[in-house]
């Protein structure tokens, strides 16, 4: 699928056409620059690389460096392969949020926050064990029972404990391009998306 690489400005509202306000994220879409074309030739499949946020040469080491400079562009941060563009590009070529349209409806990738070490009724939405009384102290967010004693004298894998929480990949299906801003490279998709403010999203049509 086509799409952009992105930065998440944070959360807004707007109105629609009868007069609702609609809860809506802001994302700068692009524009990223086309760091590399692959070929069925050359690489076994079609795709697109583009690059989003330029960088400084210092904080590139000479493998990028020789990619970029094969490119014919500056160093960019961020990398992301696309397939399915309609037009053709060339190595350089910027790509806008343009691609885009209003009333559309797109999937964006992003890394959920990171909530650290959690227990199973955060995690796992555990409604505790007992009540808060017949003289429990701290057992009310317990997970209980982790198995038999007996046999098979240990935990199954996949059992639901705790442990570190978000700071996951996530993908939002069918959202919708409420508007597009192509002068501050802006796009407003309704609802929310993952990831905190400033994290890296991927857009795809």
């Amino acid at each position: 699928m086509p799409g952009l690489l992105g930065k998440k400005i944070g959360m807004t509202s707007v109105f629609s056409a009868d007069g609702k306000n609609v809860p809506c994220t802001v994302i700068e879409a692009g524009p990223c620059v086309v760091t590399q074309i692959k070929t069925a030739d050359n690489d076994g499949y079609e795709a697109v690389q583009v690059g989003f946020q330029p960088k400084t040469e210092k904080h590139a080491n000479k493998p990028e460096m020789g990619h970029f400079k094969a490119a014919g562009v500056a160093p960019q941060r961020h990398l992301v392969e696309f397939k399915g563009f309609e037009q053709e590009f060339k190595l350089g070529d910027l790509i806008t949020c343009e691609i885009f349209e209003a009333d559309t409806f797109v999937d964006v990738i992003g890394t959920s926050k990171g909530k650290g070490f959690q227990g199973v009724v955060k995690r796992h939405g555990f409604g505790g064990v007992g009540q808060a009384t017949h003289g429990q102290h701290n057992r009310l967010r317990a997970p209980g029972s982790l198995g038999a004693s007996s046999y098979p004298s240990r935990v199954f894998k996949g059992m639901r404990m705790a442990g570190r929480t978000g700071g996951d990949q996530i993908t939002m299906q069918n959202l919708l391009v409420l508007k597009v801003i192509p002068e501050h490279n802006l796009v407003l998709i309704k609802g929310s998306v993952p990831g905190a403010k400033g994290s890296i999203v991927i857009i795809n049509k």
